[in-house]
């Protein structure tokens, strides 16, 4: 058997294109309201300075976060008392970013730590 071949109209119809809606801007700074939250795992464990599985781990353990919808949240206050439970201290772990001034923080960890030393001298006396 031969193969026929039929002709075909190669008469193309072009399309019109549909105009794309335009993009909606958001604000480029999120009130300070927002801010004091975290919302979602990637958030939580960027502010943490972790991996996603490590903060999701941690929140199993006790890490204060709260479900809303399909969203979890987070307060930076309460992660950073949480973290200086954790590390066994009775002040909040600060969390350093870009735009902190780390002096002021160092010099209390270090007023902290000598006072513990002259505490722990003072036991080893008695």
């Amino acid at each position: 058997m031969d193969a026929v071949f039929y002709p075909v109209a190669l008469n193309v119809i072009p399309m019109k294109k549909k105009p794309k809606p335009a993009k909606k801007s958001r604000p480029a700074i999120k009130p300070t309201a927002q801010n004091e939250r975290l919302k979602g795992w990637n958030e939580i464990a960027s502010f943490l300075g972790q991996p996603v599985a490590v903060a999701q781990r941690w929140a199993r353990s006790g890490m204060p976060v709260t479900r809303e919808g399909r969203f979890m949240y987070a307060s930076r206050e309460e992660l950073s008392r949480y973290l200086g439970r954790e590390a066994g201290l009775d002040v909040p772990v600060q969390i350093a970013t870009e735009n902190i001034d780390l002096s002021a923080d160092l010099k209390l960890a270090l007023a902290h730590a000598r006072a513990g030393k002259h505490d722990k001298k003072k036991k080893a006396k008695r």
